[in-house]
């Protein structure tokens, strides 16, 4: 009788056990939840000791990592934190400490590419200098405009200043200039594209052209032509396009809108990107 009894209070024992984990799990929830703001202050305080003051950061002489105040010490382990800029180098080897860890620790040197661009790049603007000079000693501007774009240096000839109206042989007047542009090109290095534009007025049913698309190729294509059978330039360094109406400059709600858009753009094209 009584390992029955026994046997049937035993459930009490389960129970009572599972009161006391309840019991010990929200005693833990709420010592979790009590915060000691006193000691959070002292660790938040340390913390921020640590990153904002020089010299008492892990690297000895070392800047503060929020401040970019320069470090006292001047040692080698300090100078990268000091700058990234191309100026980084020389500032570290003028300072204290020794010369050889300052100067490992300056900006590296530029690459084959940012070399490359960075001539590319006087190239570009010293071609913009002489093309400025040519139009402006001899009176240009109203024909030819020149502007550096981020594809290139764009060179835009009115196209009253090169073809008659409706027409795409070139004027013998436009022949000094764009002599003067093929002594550029030149060696040049770079691919010139030619590209021919119109307004969005329709040919004429007497014009040997269909339409726009073909006027404005036709341009483009007798401005190639100029530079490679009379000039005798490299094929390889040119491409041409016709764009018709499609890419205007102006309004072409206006005369003087429309003059703008007939155009032809002689760019010489960046063939590297910054990285």
């Amino acid at each position: 009788m009584r390992a029955g009894r026994g046997g049937r209070d035993r459930w009490m024992v389960t129970y009572a056990d599972l009161i006391t984990l309840l019991l010990i799990f929200f005693l833990i929830l709420y010592a979790m939840s009590s915060l000691d703001e006193r000691k959070y202050s002292s660790v938040v305080a340390s913390l921020q000791d640590t990153f904002q003051n020089p010299g008492t950061g892990v690297l000895d002489g070392g800047d503060g990592v929020l401040e970019g105040k320069p470090g006292a010490g001047g040692s080698a382990s300090g100078a990268p934190a000091a700058s990234d800029g191309p100026g980084a180098s020389s500032a570290a080897g003028s300072g204290g400490g020794t010369g050889g860890g300052a100067a490992a620790g300056g900006s590296a040197p530029p690459t084959e590419r940012e070399l490359a661009f960075r001539k590319q790049e006087e190239k570009l603007a010293e071609l913009m200098g002489v093309i400025t000079q040519y139009i402006n000693a001899n009176n240009l501007g109203d024909e030819i405009f020149v502007q550096d774009k981020p594809q290139g240096i764009a060179i835009t000839l009115s196209d009253r200043f090169l073809f008659d109206s409706g027409q795409a042989e070139l004027k013998s007047g436009a022949y000094p200039a764009l002599r003067q542009l093929s002594g550029l090109f030149r060696g040049l290095g770079a691919i010139v594209s030619i590209e021919g534009h119109t307004d969005n007025t329709p040919v004429m049913a007497s014009s040997p052209y269909r339409d726009n698309w073909e006027l404005s190729g036709a341009r483009a294509l007798s401005v190639l032509r100029f530079f490679l059978e009379r000039e005798g330039l490299d094929p390889a360094g040119f491409q041409y396009a016709g764009y018709a109406d499609t890419r205007p400059a102006a309004d072409n709600g206006t005369p003087a809108g429309k003059q703008k858009n007939r155009r032809v753009e002689i760019i010489v094209l960046r063939q590297l990107q910054e990285e």
